[in-house]
Formats: C-alpha cells, sequence, structure tokens
C-alpha cells in the first residue's frame, strides 16, 4: 500500500505544471512565443514576458497573477521592449540574461553591479520578489533592491533608493517623477530632467534631517503600513492612517506616472470586477505642492511644465494638465510637458515700430497663479493698471492680478502653474492677433480695415495669417501704379511690407538680387529655384527665387494674382514664408525665404542616420502643415507634390513645408478635378492614374510614403539595394508589420528600437494613410491626432488595389 502511494505522489508531481515550481535552476529560460512562467509557491506571483497593448513587444516583469488585471509591479528596463522571440536565460555567471531574437543583449541583472557569486537557482517568492540564490542558498540578487515604480508588503527601501515613475500607464520608459530615500535619512519626491536623472527641487518632502536620529530605512511592511525607520526605532508614517489588517487583501504602494505617490489595496478573492482601491496619496495636492523652505523658489518647476497649468481632481487626487488657449504642448505625446505659444512673439525692436496694443491682447485666465519668477511687483494697482501695464511693457508675457490688488509681471517661461478655486487671481496673457512676422511699418487704411473686420465677421473665423481679398486689391493697385503710384511704390522699394507681408518685385530687382539668376538650388517640374539676397530697409534677406516653367501663357495675370494672395495669405509655422512675388509680362516669379538646412532629403538620406526624435518633430510638423493647408486656411490648397525635397528644414531643424501653392498656381479651379499626373514617382496616388477627382487624399498619400522614410531613413524605391522584396518600401513595411519584423525595419536602430511603441504607432498610421482607396485614408487632422496619440490607430489592412464601378 505504502509502495502504492509513493508511485501515485510520484506520478502527481510529474503531472504538476512546471511554471508551478518555486525553485530554477539555471539552464532554465523563458521565451516570448512560449506563452509561460515562474510562479510562486502560492501562485499569486509570476515572473515572465507580459504582451503591451497587442503588440509584438514584451516587457520582462513581475505581476499578480490571480487578480483580472494582472497588476505589473516590477519591470527589468522599461526602456528597452523585448521583440517577439525574444527570451529570458537563466544563467550561472550573470544571472537573468535577456536577449532579442537577433541576439541583442536587452538587459541582464548583472547590469545593477550587485551580482557576486556563482548562481546556482532563482526563486520567485510569495512576496513577489525574484530572488537569485547560490548553492548555499545565498541571496545574490533580488527583484526587491532594484525596484521600478512600486514597492510591496514586506519590502524595504535603504538610503539612496529610488522609484522612477512610467512616462504614462502603458508607456513603462522613465518618466519625470522620482521618490527618492537620500542618503540624508528622508524621503522626497521630485521631477527630474530627462533624459538625464537631474532632479529639481522636491515637491513633497517627509522626515527630518536631524543627523543623530534620521531615517535609515523606508520600510512596507506586511499589514500595507509604510513608514520611516529612525536610527532609535521611532517610526515616521508616511501618511496618516493606515489600511485594515487582514489576509484578504494585497497591498502596494505606486508611484504613479503623474507623480503621485499612491497605497492602494485590492480585494485577493476577486469576481471579476473589483479593482485597486486608493488608502491614501501623497501630496494631498500636487499642484499646490510647497516648495521647501531651504530650495530655490526659481528652480522649482511644478508638477506640470512651462507654460503650462496643473489642475487637481477632487475625487481621486490625480492632476491634469493643460495649455493656456494659444498655447499648445511642446511634444504632443508628452501631456504633462511644457506648452509653446502658437504665435511668433515679437520683440522690443519690433515693439518700437509697432503699437503694442496693435500687436497683442489679453487672454484671462480666472483662479490661477504662475508661482515665482516674476521681475517686477507692483502693489496697490488695479486690474485695468495691471493689463495695460503688461501690453506696453514689450518685456512682458504674463500679468497675474491677485486679491491683494498688487500685480505681478513674468517673462517667459512661466512655471509652477495652478489652478485653485480658492486662488481669486487672475491671470492674463498677452498674445498676438496674428501669426504674421512684421518686418517693418505697414500701412493700413481706414476704410479697407474696416472692411476687413466686417469680412472677418461675416467668415466667422479668425485664420491665423490669412488676411482678406481687399488687401490683394490694395498690392495689385501699388504694382500697376492705378493709383498713389509714385509715393507708395516709392516707399515699398525701401523695403517696406504691407499687411500682408507680401512684396511686388520686377524682374529686374530680381535679376540683381539673383545676380543674373546665377547660383541653382535646385529644379523640379514647376521651376528652377536661384539662391537670392534681397536688401530688405537697412538688413539683407537671403532667399530663394522659384522662376516658374511656362506660367505665363497658362494664366490670366488677374487669376495668377488672385493664387498669389492665396499663398500669400497662409502663414503657419510649419510652410515656408513667400516674401513676394514678380508679375511682369511673361515672367511669373515667386519668392521665398532661405532656409539654412536644406531639404528633408538630404537630412535622411545621407552618411549618418539622424536622431530619432528628431525624425518624430519633423513628421508632426509635415503634418500640421498638411493639416493647415487641407482645413485651416480660408482657401483650400492641395500640395500635389508631398517628398522629402519639398520639405525644408529651418535652422532648428523645425519642418517646413515648401512649394504648397505651385500646383494651385498651376492648376486654376482643380482641386477636386480629372486632370494629369502631378507629382513624383513613389508618392503619387493611384487615383492620378485612374478616372477619379482628385482631393487632398492624394496628398493624404504621398504623406503615408514619407512618414515610411522617416522611420527608415531609406528611399521609397530603392532598386539598387539588391533585395527585390525591400526594393518598394510602402511593400515591404507592410510585410515588416504584418510578419511583426519591426525591428528588421529600423534595421535596430537603438533609439528607435528603445521607443519601438510610437514606431508601431507610426507604421500603422502610415499603411492608413497609402490605402489605394482614398475613402479609406485619414483626413490630415485625423492622421495628426493619431500621431499625438489623442486616438486610437486601428490594425490597418493591406493596401491592396481597389476596383470602381
Amino acid at each position: 500500500m505504502a509502495f502504492s502511494l509513493a508511485h501515485t505522489l510520484f506520478f502527481l508531481l510529474l503531472l504538476l505544471p512546471t511554471s508551478a515550481v518555486a525553485q530554477i535552476t539555471v539552464g532554465r529560460s523563458l521565451s516570448t512565443t512560449d506563452n509561460s512562467s515562474w510562479l510562486s509557491p502560492s501562485g499569486e506571483f509570476a515572473f515572465g514576458f507580459r504582451q503591451l497593448n497587442g503588440s509584438d513587444f514584451f516587457l520582462l516583469s513581475i505581476w499578480y497573477d490571480q487578480i483580472p488585471d494582472r497588476t505589473i509591479v516590477w519591470y527589468a528596463n522599461g526602456e528597452k521592449l523585448a521583440p517577439r522571440g525574444s527570451k529570458v536565460d537563466l544563467t550561472a555567471d550573470r544571472g537573468l540574461v535577456l536577449t532579442s531574437s537577433q541576439g541583442e543583449e536587452l538587459w541582464t541583472s548583472s547590469d545593477d553591479q550587485s551580482l557576486t557569486g556563482v548562481v546556482a537557482s532563482g526563486v520567485m517568492n510569495n512576496t513577489g520578489n525574484f530572488v537569485l540564490e547560490d548553492s548555499n542558498f545565498k541571496k545574490l540578487w533580488e527583484s526587491f533592491q532594484y525596484p521600478s515604480d512600486t514597492m510591496l508588503p514586506t519590502q524595504i527601501m535603504e538610503r539612496g533608493g529610488v522609484l522612477s515613475s512610467r512616462q504614462s500607464e502603458t508607456n513603462f520608459s522613465k518618466g519625470r517623477f522620482q521618490l527618492r530615500f537620500r542618503q540624508e535619512g528622508n524621503l522626497v519626491l521630485n521631477t527630474i530632467n530627462l533624459p538625464t536623472d537631474d532632479p529639481n527641487e522636491p515637491y513633497y518632502t517627509a522626515g527630518d534631517l536631524n543627523t543623530s536620529n534620521s531615517g535609515k530605512q523606508l520600510v512596507f511592511n506586511a499589514s500595507g503600513y509604510f513608514y520611516i525607520l529612525r536610527e532609535n526605532e521611532e517610526r515616521i508614517a508616511i501618511a496618516q492612517g493606515s489600511p485594515s489588517t487582514g489576509n484578504n487583501l494585497y497591498f502596494r504602494v505606486t508611484l504613479n506616472f503623474d507623480g503621485i505617490f499612491t497605497l492602494y489595496s485590492h480585494p485577493k478573492t476577486s469576481a471579476g470586477n473589483e479593482s485597486w482601491t486608493p488608502i491614501w496619496t501623497v501630496p494631498d495636492n500636487i499642484c499646490l505642492a510647497n516648495v521647501p523652505p531651504n530650495a530655490v523658489a526659481s528652480s522649482y518647476t511644478g508638477v506640470c511644465g512651462y507654460n503650462s497649468v496643473c489642475k487637481i481632481n477632487p475625487q481621486n487626487k490625480r492632476p491634469t494638465c493643460y495649455c493656456p488657449k494659444r498655447y499648445s504642448l511642446l511634444d504632443p505625446n508628452d501631456p504633462y510637458g511644457s506648452c509653446k505659444p502658437d504665435f511668433i512673439q515679437a520683440g522690443c525692436k519690433e515693439d518700437e515700430i509697432n503699437s503694442q496694443q496693435a500687436l497683442y491682447y489679453l487672454e484671462e485666465l480666472t483662479n490661477t497663479n504662475f508661482a515665482y519668477s516674476d521681475y517686477i511687483r507692483l502693489p496697490s494697482f488695479t486690474e485695468e493698471n495691471c493689463k495695460n501695464s503688461c501690453l506696453q511693457d514689450c518685456m512682458c508675457a504674463v500679468a497675474i492680478f491677485s486679491t491683494a490688488n498688487t500685480c505681478w509681471k513674468k517673462k517667459l517661461p512661466l512655471s509652477n502653474g495652478r489652478f485653485s478655486e480658492d486662488d481669486g487671481g487672475k491671470v492674463f496673457i498677452k498674445v498676438r492677433k496674428d501669426n504674421s512676422t512684421l518686418l517693418g511699418p505697414s500701412f493700413p487704411n481706414p476704410v479697407q480695415k474696416k472692411k476687413n473686420q466686417d469680412r472677418l465677421i461675416l467668415a466667422g473665423s479668425v485664420l491665423l495669417g490669412c488676411s482678406l481679398f481687399v488687401i490683394f486689391i490694395l498690392i495689385g493697385a501699388i504694382c500697376n501704379g492705378f493709383f498713389y503710384k509714385e509715393k507708395v511704390s516709392k516707399i515699398d522699394r525701401n523695403g517696406s511690407v504691407l499687411e500682408m507681408n507680401l512684396r511686388c518685385l520686377t524682374y529686374k530687382e530680381l535679376l540683381e538680387a539673383t545676380d543674373g539668376f546665377k547660383e541653382e538650388l535646385g529644379r523640379g517640374a514647376f521651376g528652377i529655384v536661384y539662391k537670392g539676397a534681397l536688401k530688405m530697409g537697412s538688413n539683407v534677406l537671403h532667399v530663394a527665387v522659384k522662376k516658374l516653367i511656362n506660367s505665363g501663357a497658362q494664366e490670366k495675370e488677374m487669376e495668377f494674382k488672385a493664387e498669389v494672395e492665396i499663398i500669400g495669405k497662409t502663414h503657419h509655422k510649419n510652410l515656408v514664408r513667400l516674401i513676394g512675388f514678380c508679375d511682369e509680362g511673361q515672367q511669373r516669379l515667386l519668392v521665398y525665404e532661405l532656409l539654412s538646412h536644406g531639404t528633408l532629403a538630404g537630412f535622411l538620406f545621407g552618411d549618418l542616420k539622424p536622431n530619432w526624435k528628431q525624425r518624430i518633430q519633423i513628421a508632426f510638423g509635415i503634418a500640421r502643415g498638411l493639416l493647415y493647408l487641407h482645413e485651416e486656411c480660408s482657401t483650400q490648397i492641395i500640395h500635389c507634390d508631398i517628398k522629402p525635397r519639398n520639405i525644408l528644414l529651418d535652422e532648428y531643424y523645425n519642418a517646413r513645408i515648401s512649394d504648397f501653392g505651385l500646383a494651385k498656381l498651376l492648376m486654376m479651379d482643380q482641386s477636386q478635378t480629372h486632370t494629369a499626373i502631378r507629382g513624383t514617382k513613389g508618392y503619387v496616388a493611384p487615383e492620378w492614374f485612374r478616372n477619379m477627382p482628385i482631393t487632398a487624399k492624394v496628398d493624404v498619400y504621398s504623406f503615408g510614403v514619407m512618414l515610411l522614410e522617416i522611420i527608415c531613413c531609406r528611399r521609397s524605391v530603392d532598386m539598387e539595394s539588391g533585395e527585390e522584396e525591400k526594393a518598394i518600401l510602402t511593400d515591404w513595411a507592410y510585410d515588416c508589420f504584418r510578419e511583426g519584423t519591426l525591428d528588421v525595419l529600423v534595421e535596430y536602430e537603438r533609439e528607435a528600437m528603445d521607443d519601438i511603441e510610437k514606431v508601431e504607432r507610426f507604421v500603422k498610421i502610415a499603411i492608413w494613410c497609402i490605402q489605394e482607396g482614398p475613402s479609406l485614408r485619414p483626413t490630415m487632422r485625423k492622421v495628426t491626432h493619431m500621431l499625438e496619440g489623442v486616438v486610437d490607430v486601428p490594425i490597418p489592412p493591406c493596401p491592396s488595389p481597389f476596383t470602381t464601378t
């Protein structure tokens, strides 16, 4: 009977799943493809790979395995996600080693420089701590010593320990917030200046700096009580109150991606609808968190970025950040980042020429304040005096008026923006009335100004930089001498700029400006571009002069001028600015600003691969420029030739679309038409080859092709590579996406691989853009929202041919 029972137990052990064994011997491994994990003896915690958002990328992590959401409590390296096919090996000399399917080492436990000795086994403990041991069961490494953003009961942090937040709920790369148990023995929460670890001043502090009795450990005990343990064994609670004790709850403390440090509880026996319940949070109101007395106020940036306002949600005490009106996020993917003005800021030099009241108006925010960093304080002021003082001060960007009748004036950037119902103060932000850059004094006509105002009211919208047709009549009159000929033409020749910022130039002037059209910058279907220099008052402006090919015989003079007016009214930071034009006899020329860093083609396809983040910002800029042309300017403009050679880069590598009006100039009344093929091989939408209407979706198609070029830094058609399957970029990119080999698509570029979720999102967007059916392609507004992460990007279908009836 005993023999039979022994055999029965033996066979039962054989039937146990291998993942339930707590001790893992050297030589064992886990893969992203085998869907297994190493469990703790209780089965409550698991160590292994977690797939992220249904993508082909995984996170080596530890999680609660018996609750529905399987909450992650530790992860190896959020900066380097593991692509499909990756594995983790348990080795004797280096412990845990994570490698990709291509053999690239992504992370190892020996990176922490604490692994001394020979590893014999690993153990996934019931506490959620993964431990590496030698043959004598001595701990050589443990996950509790190297936490990510979470601590678990029984976990202790020594002095110098750190928790780092994620970038977002779903992005596990390092975020802006830190919890640090400092060497001095106190606990602080602070932001850091990414990509460095340089800390800013704390926005929360616990514990004192009494050197004789300072904190020695940060303890999270088995009952969920979180405290600082002093040298004399005294405990300092981090927050008032502690969770109820008992064995029916899980506990964790997490530094959330928005900087709030929270203790959570969760029932162990779940019916499927429970969630983590916050027990306490610190700080109580992160938006109003005070600067420590010994901190330098100006160095404290607050939880939100510069020029951003923080507002607390009273229900969960979590912050949101928002930009003031006429400001937008510097990085659309970072809602907690800094905001930038959406208008061109003038300086004091310009303000000497133009009245401040004429250039600016004030946007008002109530119950708001930007703490610190004011350059002047004006007591006993009225609200009206405060507003006027800022409007008349060329250095003032913001005025803050308090209930104590005090006015503070501030410069950009603004820090510590905060909203509070109890504040009562008002913020007046000075913004431009339009988005133009005035190069000299303007000559407004009172009658025209009234007509402009009436026209704007009738239109019902204020489009930045888009002035009215009435202004162009004045330009035409000046150029053709209908009235005020001698007086105005003389002023114009001296370099003045009208309200639309366009100069009417003679062919002789441009001949001189280009030294006889001597230096060619480039050529295309619409004309040849020459380098030139124009004298603008006392300054010399470097320009690009485009001489249109065969344009004079195709358009009537007034049609050409009307189209020039449309181009001249466009003012956007992602468009190359039209400075002037020539319409003389058979000569049609356009004069643009000259940008210092050349074309996107030269930037992408050179010997050195450009920075990944720089490429991302360029893609954002192009999308916003196209959105403006398609939807936000008074007259829709379809570019028809989007390609890297038509994208220029300014001194800060901001993308600027060029030639955006030439297609319209050469195709009158053809914004939706059947017409001859325009564009460049490799970027041309399929409808150009069919008897189909041409709409703004042709630009969307070209943008999709170019977005893939930006991602891969290779041309859309490459017949010289010798690899037939890679010759057509659009086909190869879809194959890589379908097969889950985006690492191959970006040629294992380190920066791109570290940001692989964004790579996948951008590739999906590009595939949507290159769908052969125009109706399947998104609008540029939808494209912009998808790029910014505002809306989800569904899985795109194969961009296969379609049929029409």
